[in-house]
């Protein structure tokens, strides 16, 4: 073989081997790694429990809601109602803590306790927010209609609750169990607790 044929040769092999270290350098990103069953379980896990807790903090709100229209129908109902008002708008702040914001849906009416529980937001994404109704929540004109009314709400309320037990975590069953317990005692002062 002659110098030049060996020059050609080993020329050949250093570009060859220059080439290749270069491509090394520009080649694509590493495909991303896919999540394993665990991970997919748990972010499914924590798919459910979000959507728990909105379904939760909903009926709460919703239940908030009706006790306003009934206290701005009716405020000589304010010294009945609003230790009970107080005690759904905490539930409702205590069911949405750690991932379901909660804004009041109307100002305190005339009557109603302007508590900070009542009105201050649970921190979390602004989109599972509750947001205001368009209609406002109709009242009976009867306040005793208006009591029967509230302690029906309750009684959903409270249903849902206990219908949430069977598929909440640990921790949230036994709120969801505390809340589901006071509006059935919501219930009884609205109605039979009245009457003794």
């Amino acid at each position: 073989m002659t110098t030049t044929g060996r020059r050609a040769l080993l020329t050949a092999g250093v570009s060859a081997a220059a080439a290749a270290a270069l491509s090394g350098c520009t080649s694509e990103e590493p495909a991303p790694r896919r999540p394993g069953a665990a991970e997919l379980e748990a972010e499914r896990v924590a798919r459910a429990e979000a959507a728990l807790r909105l379904r939760s903090v909903t009926a709460s709100r919703t239940l908030l809601e009706r006790y306003d229209a009934a206290l701005a129908a009716h405020p000589a109902l304010a010294p009945r109602l609003n230790p009970l008002r107080r005690s759904v708008a905490a539930h409702a702040v205590a069911l949405g803590e750690g991932g379901t914001t909660v804004r009041p849906a109307t100002a305190a009416p005339t009557g109603a306790p302007s508590s900070a529980a009542a009105s201050s937001p649970v921190s979390a994404s602004p989109s599972t927010s509750a947001k205001p109704t368009a209609s406002p929540v109709p009242v009976a004109t009867d306040p005793r209609a208006v009591l029967r009314e509230l302690a029906t709400a309750e009684r959903t309320a409270s249903d849902a609750h206990t219908a949430a037990l069977l598929t909440a975590p640990p921790e949230y069953a036994r709120l969801l169990a505390s809340v589901a317990a006071a509006g059935a005692a919501h219930a009884y002062l609205l109605t039979e607790g009245a009457r003794a």
